[in-house]
Formats: C-alpha cells, structure tokens, sequence
C-alpha cells in the first residue's frame, strides 16, 4: 500500500488528490497540512485517518485539537510544523499543493528524507529550481509534475529521449480575455477574472491564468522539470483545453497529451506512476467534438508572459522578483487594492528595479520575496 502526505489538502489540488485516494482505496493518508479551514481539515481527518496534521497558526492549531480531542493525532504548526508533515517516517511521496513560495522548504526537508515529490506548487521550482533538481538526483528521488500541461509533456515524453527532443510545447486556453486588447481589459472586476472558460482552480491561479502569467510561470517550471531552455519552450494557444501540451522531436515528430480537462488524470498519474489506473470520469468524444484550433499567445496585450520569458532566460533572484510580484499584485487585485492592468504594471516595475543574484541560496530567495513586498508596499 502505497503511504502519502498531502500539503495544501483543503484546497483545489488537495481535495481532488483525496478524491483520487477515495476511488483507488490502495493508498493510506500519513499526514496532512492545511492553512486555516478548520472545518473541512477536521472532515478529511474523520475520512481519511492521518496521525499528523499541521496548520498554519497555533490559533488554529489549538481550534483542530479541540474538534478532534477524541482522536489519536498529532497537531503541529507553522513552517517547522509543515517540515515535520513533509518527512513524515511512514510516507512515500509528498504531494506539494501549496500555493506559493512556502512550498520551497517543506519540499528541501522532503527530499533529504528520500521521499518523492508530486509537484503542484510551481513556485517551488521557478525560484529554486537551481537547488531542487539537482538535490532531487543527489538523493534519488523523482519530481513527478502534477499540472496537466507539465503532467501531458512528462507523458509525452515516456519512450522518446531527451537529445532527441526539438522543443516543448504549453498550451494555453488564453483564458476568459483571449482576444481582447488592452483597452478592453481597463475595466475588468475581479468576477469578470475568475470566470474561467474551462478550468475549476483556485482564486489566485484563475487570476494567474486570464493574466497568463501562470503559463509564464510553467515556462520557466518546464526549463528546470525537462532540464531545456526557454528558447525551446514554446507557448501555443489551444481554447478548447483539449491538447494539453505537446512534444517536438528532432524528426519533426510532435507527440500531444489530450483528454478533458480533469485535473484528477494527471494527479493520478504522478501518484501511481508508472502504472495507470482506471479513472471515473467523461471521456474525449471525438464525434462530439467540432474543432481543435491554435492561436499565437498576443504577449503585448498579456506582457506577463514575456516578462516570464526574461525572468526564465536570466535567472538567478528575476524569477523569485516575477513570482512574488505577481503573488502580492493578485493578492491587492483580489482585495480590490488595485485595478487588473496594473498586475503586469507591477511585475514589470519590481524586475527593472532589482538587481539580480546568479546561483541564489534559499535564504536569498526568501530575502528578495521580501524585498520585492517591501518595494511594492512602499509604491502601491
């Protein structure tokens, strides 16, 4: 039976991964952690019996321990509480499902106790996957991807070799704004941004994603996951999130991943790979289906992406500056702080005025998340 530990289970990633150890019935819950819904963690802990769970405050903490007084479970908390859920003894791979660079250190602690990584949180990897990568091949565990664009070129590429790839391939749905142009995006509300057309995510990575700032995050993602340069990392849109991505050999071969868009295929993937399971679900009906179209990304109108694209090729501290930027402007569009365009408006701001580390240490990295904070509280 294989053993798991879950960071971020009460969110998107998180349920859905549970949902997956519900249908299965072969995989036992070790541990899980969790930011601050109380309610929902205490349902998951009566469901699926983990001995250690970790929140994020110790106000919280003590809210869990009274709910769940007539359990046998260990309650910790803070960073040093998900570090201790990350190399629990008994599991074999931790699902990272966090949001944002909080992930960086639990999956560090993770990886030095020998357990494998289910990799949802980007983050970990766009501002230190100079340190993961090369730390997962020293202590020979594998970095299994858990997005559907980079869990479809991870399977696009079983039986192909990486010399032989030309270049990779991330599609996009363009998300609810495809084909508006920046004076058509002035006025957008924050309801107007979480309307995806296809996708059910969570609130930030809905925003990330009509700003396509999230497919810039995958860019660089994708750079360290497939070790490759950005230069052959190409950005396709495809609206009907059919293709989720799609590999380029150097014979001209593309070999493309297609299914519905359920996010529960690729977390099952990585959790059981390399077998594949049986999964409920809809199936691709091709007699259904009218037309599989592609669009050049407009990277004027949506410059996030670009500045992706210069924060990947560069390197060192610009990505954690892209990422965190990004982090606190969507967090102040959410809050109705500041208005949708100045999202990228912030991004661009923070990355012209840092100057850039090569071969960051962690602590670098955390440094200049705050940094970038300070200078954007300071000017917005």
């Amino acid at each position: 039976m294989k053993k798991i530990a879950i960071l971020g289970s009460t969110g998107s990633i998180g349920t859905q991964t549970l949902e997956v150890v519900s249908n299965n019935g072969d995989m036992q819950v070790c541990a899980l952690a969790a930011g601050g819904n109380i309610s929902l963690l205490e349902e998951q802990i009566r469901k699926f019996g983990p001995r250690l769970v970790a929140v994020w405050t110790e106000e919280k903490a003590k809210e869990l321990k009274e709910k769940i007084k007539d359990l046998d479970v260990k309650v910790v908390y803070g960073m040093d509480g998900l570090l201790e859920v990350a190399a629990v003894p008994e599991s074999d791979i931790l699902v990272t499902a966090i949001v944002g660079m909080i992930g960086i250190l639990p999956t560090i602690e993770a990886i030095k106790a020998g357990k494998n990584i289910a990799l949802a949180n980007k983050e970990t990897l766009v501002t230190a996957g100079h340190i993961i990568m090369p730390l997962a091949g020293k202590y020979g565990v594998s970095i299994l991807p858990v997005d559907s664009e980079h869990s479809a070129i991870f399977q696009s590429l079983q039986g192909g070799r990486q010399k032989e790839v030309a270049k990779l391939l991330l599609t996009a749905s363009g998300g609810p704004f495809r084909g508006r142009k920046r004076e058509e995006l002035m006025n957008i509300q924050v309801e107007d941004a979480l309307k995806h057309p296809n996708w059910e995510m969570g609130r930030k990575i809905t925003i990330d994603s009509s700003t396509m700032v999230n497919k810039g995050l995958e860019v660089i993602e994708a750079k360290w996951l497939f070790d490759i340069p950005t230069e052959q990392i190409q950005v396709v849109v495809q609206p009907q999130s059919i293709i989720h991505s799609m590999v380029e050999y150097v014979d001209g071969a593309i070999i493309a991943q297609l299914g519905t868009p359920d996010m529960k295929l690729p977390i099952q993937y990585a959790l059981y790979y390399p077998e594949r399971r049986y999964l409920p679900g809809d199936r691709l009906d091709f007699k259904a289906l009218s037309q599989i179209t592609f669009e050049e990304p407009d990277m004027e109108t949506f410059y996030g992406l670009k500045l992706a694209y210069r924060a990947g090729k560069e390197g060192g501290t610009l990505p954690t500056v892209f990422n965190a930027a990004n982090e606190k402007a969507v967090s102040m569009f959410l809050e109705r702080k500041i208005k949708y365009l100045q999202i990228p408006e912030i991004i661009q701001a923070c990355m012209e005025q840092h100057k850039n580390i090569e071969s960051p240490t962690v602590d670098e990295i955390l440094n200049t998340e705050k940094e970038t904070y300070e200078f954007i509280k300071n000017r917005w």
